[in-house]
């Protein structure tokens, strides 16, 4: 292995922090870990805020955010991870846009960090301390990063719009249903 330099130290602790806060995340959402909802909790908060199915929905963005963390923090398929939890963290941050930019406002901060930490990981690459490293970077090749970026981001553009445009029917059916009254 080549000489390991800061860079590497500050890449390792981006992804150990990001991937792990990511691995949370989804365990919540998948297992129930940490206080989280499991599928089902998670698939009926999916289905209150229009990501229908509910079930698939968790289960999509649990696989997102626990695989791609927890790939993250390993350095191994770094171009796909950080794609995979930047897409889950979008899709996050729709619900969470209405509510202005910060969290403590229920604003999309934090999701908007997390994924553009993903993104900026899966761009930059792992560094030397890295699973991707150890292997010769087989799952890490340059030609990975645009092809892991353009599936996310149609599949993630294909899953917000489809909410986007459900959220909007109910809310015109809504209003006409004042207008009757």
């Amino acid at each position: 292995m080549d000489c390991v330099d800061r860079r590497d130290v500050g890449l390792l602790l981006l992804r150990l922090g990001a991937g792990g806060v990511l691995a949370a995340h989804g365990a919540q959402k998948l297992f129930g870990w940490f206080g989280g909802g499991g599928i089902e909790g998670t698939g009926q908060f999916m289905e209150s805020v229009g990501y229908h199915p509910g079930k698939a929905s968790a289960t999509a963005a649990g696989l997102a955010e626990a695989g791609g963390g927890t790939l993250l923090a390993l350095g191994l398929a770094t171009p796909a991870a950080g794609a995979a939890a930047a897409g889950a963290m979008a899709g996050a941050a729709a619900v969470h846009v209405p509510s202005g930019f910060f969290a403590q406002s229920g604003g999309y901060e934090h999701a908007a960090t997390l994924g553009l930490t993903a993104a900026g990981l899966a761009i930059s690459g792992p560094g030397r301390l890295s699973v991707d490293a150890l292997f010769g970077h087989a799952v890490n090749r340059d030609w990975m990063v645009p092809a892991a970026f353009a599936v996310t981001a149609a599949a993630t553009t294909l899953v917000i719009g489809t909410r986007n445009k459900r959220l909007r029917r109910q809310r015109e059916g809504e209003q006409e249903t004042l207008f009757d009254e």
